[in-house]
């Protein structure tokens, strides 16, 4: 699997956003730029990434419920239709959220042999918590609690919203520094070809910023995750939380969902190595294990 499918669809789907973004303020004749006889006017180019940094990373938060059963292909549970299967599922959720004092999730299934699970949404009360049917067949009662709970303690600390900003800052500072290297890049050519640079390298920076920022972002996700493991242990008690992380590295092996990807972010667990461990949005197991073992 090449590494530009596993840096997670939040990361993937604002990098489009944002390329998006200055294609569409091309073609409307603004790049952010206020071009005057001394130059760039800063304040306004600031003002500019800034508004258009921060949509870009709300418009997927924002997508990220909907996009998220799209893709995984989540059945949601209905109380008043659901099997009894379904049921003790749906009411270990509705325990675990009424222990961390938040408003009831949506809780779907998603057909995949991959173990794992994720928490996705907007806010605390439009929250969505799915689990695949791999992680339900191989996981017993006490992990699958520690699972659970991982992922309610994700929505409980406000991991999507606090995850948004961060990116939402490294959106807005990346559409800086891109425009204003633009700029100097045409100020270095012939008058008739400086748009053209300019939009060109505009649009390129914003891509190859976007990704570099990435790995500023992933390295909070990995310190929300020791965060989340904490309160896993907090709701389902410590040893449960142990026992799930513990039967994920045990099956270290295992499959991996290509549709997850997009989701790395909230999930239970993700598989990386070697440089690629700077996009990782997940601490390695052994690390999170051992954190656990050491809290009071």
């Amino acid at each position: 699997m090449t590494w530009i499918k596993r840096i997670g669809f939040f990361l993937l789907t604002n990098i489009l956003i944002m390329t998006t973004i200055s294609i569409v303020t091309t073609l409307m004749g603004s790049m952010g730029f206020s071009i005057r006889a001394f130059g760039l006017d800063l304040t306004q180019l600031i003002v500019f990434c800034l508004m258009w940094g921060m949509a870009g990373s709300f418009i997927s938060l924002l997508l990220s419920k909907m996009m998220a059963k799209w893709t995984m292909g989540v059945k949601i549970i209905d109380p008043k239709q659901a099997s009894s299967h379904e049921m003790e599922i749906y009411r270990r959720v509705q325990s675990l959220a009424q222990r961390a004092h938040l408003p009831m999730p949506e809780v779907g299934i998603y057909e995949s042999p991959e173990v794992n699970a994720f928490a996705t949404g907007p806010s605390k009360s439009s929250a969505l918590v799915a689990v695949s049917t791999g992680l339900l067949n191989r996981m017993n009662t006490q992990e699958l609690e520690g699972v659970l709970a991982h992922e309610l303690s994700h929505i409980a600390n406000g991991d999507m919203v606090t995850l948004t900003l961060i990116q939402g800052v490294v959106n807005s500072f990346a559409m800086f520094i891109s425009r204003i290297i633009a700029y100097v890049a045409s100020n270095a050519v012939k008058e008739e070809m400086a748009h053209i640079v300019r939009i060109a390298v505009t649009i390129l920076l914003d891509i190859v910023f976007s990704i570099l920022g990435s790995m500023a972002v992933a390295y909070f996700s990995r310190q929300r995750e020791f965060r989340a493991d904490a309160g896993g242990a907090k709701l389902a008690g410590r040893e449960s939380m142990i026992s799930a992380l513990e039967s994920l590295r045990q099956m270290v092996e295992m499959p991996e969902d290509p549709r997850g990807e997009a989701l790395a972010s909230f999930k239970i667990s993700s598989k990386k190595g070697g440089f690629l461990s700077l996009f990782a949005t997940h601490p390695a197991l052994e690390e999170r294990i051992l954190a656990l073992k050491q809290m009071r």
